[in-house]
């Protein structure tokens, strides 16, 4: 039996993404939806990046983070977008045995990253709001730069072991996964053979990741907040609770999702549900979190405005 299992998953080359099974006109409106988001995803966080670029006044660690997530959400919607857009228009829907487990890893990598940065924003709004005389010597640009580097190199570490024992997995007709990503839990449900070791490690990795992340970003907040309380100004308590209330609403929507997805993998959530919460953190919220953390910031609006301005004149 196993040398049957062997010989046939020498033959699964590729996998067939189902993506949202549905009529052909709603397959097109599908297509022109998720394109528009697309789009302005890039743009919005295209724009970011650029702002922070050339104004130099917003040469600051806490700009210079935002710019690296508005740099991370480009790269987080790129891994699974275009590909869901190209399904949407084609009849075969495949994704080839190779491509599928790399864009497993760029996917869950960003995914990571991402909750690594979100608690190291929070860091850094905690030093300014509640330790600003400090501020400008403990957060230097030299250690933001070395604290965003570990976030990224840690996050694309974690994941590499986990993803080569999953290829070394016997995997049997039918190579059919009802969703428009690669995950690990449809993945690990079309192997041949039960990995309850794979299936653990894989929990555990992002069950600690998660709540480790979760907890530190609530803490920060809960102490920006306590400080909140002692500002005597109420216009400088309104604006610090509006930012910090907008921020946590972002991260709950985040965690919100990623824990019903990654906490428990194969708990039994239906596809149309995996499908739905996927979307809400892989497209919605790289879509949302330009405008919560950046375009509704004043010193980023005025350089958005200063620059476009300055085309102006450029172009008389």
């Amino acid at each position: 039996m196993s040398a049957t299992n062997a010989s046939e998953a020498s033959r699964v080359t590729e996998f067939i993404l189902l993506s949202f099974s549905c009529s052909k006109e709603i397959q097109v409106f599908l297509f022109l939806l998720f394109s528009m988001s697309y789009i302005l995803t890039l743009m919005a966080n295209g724009v970011i990046i650029w702002a922070v670029k050339v104004d130099y006044r917003l040469h600051t660690p806490m700009y210079f983070l935002l710019a690296n997530f508005s740099f991370l959400e480009i790269c987080y919607i790129n891994t699974t977008v275009p590909n869901m857009l190209g399904n949407f228009l084609s009849d075969t829907r495949t994704i080839s045995f190779t491509a599928c487990f790399i864009q497993f890893y760029f996917f869950f990598s960003c995914g990571i990253t991402e909750t690594f940065l979100l608690p190291l924003m929070a860091f850094d709004r905690y030093l300014a709001i509640c330790h600003p005389l400090h501020y400008p010597t403990i957060m230097s640009g030299r250690l933001c730069f070395n604290l965003m580097a570990i976030c990224w190199v840690t996050a694309f570490l974690c994941y590499p072991i986990p993803i080569y024992f999953i290829t070394q997995l016997p995997f049997c007709g039918p190579n059919t996964i009802d969703h428009f990503v690669c995950d690990p839990g449809p993945l690990l449900a079309l192997s041949c053979t039960p990995a309850p070791g794979i299936e653990l490690s894989c929990s555990l990795i992002s069950s600690l990741i998660i709540f480790i992340t979760f907890i530190s970003i609530l803490t920060s907040y809960s102490l920006v907040l306590r400080a909140v309380f002692c500002i005597p100004s109420a216009a400088g308590r309104g604006k610090a609770f509006s930012t910090c209330g907008s921020h946590l609403i972002v991260v709950s929507m985040f965690y919100g999702t990623i824990m019903v997805m990654y906490i428990s993998p194969n708990s039994g959530n239906p596809a149309g549900t995996q499908k739905i919460v996927t979307l809400i953190y892989s497209s919605v919220t790289p879509l949302i979190n330009p405008l919560i953390y950046s375009l509704r910031n004043k010193d980023v609006r005025n350089a958005l405005r200063k620059i476009h301005i300055c085309a102006k004149i450029g172009q008389n």
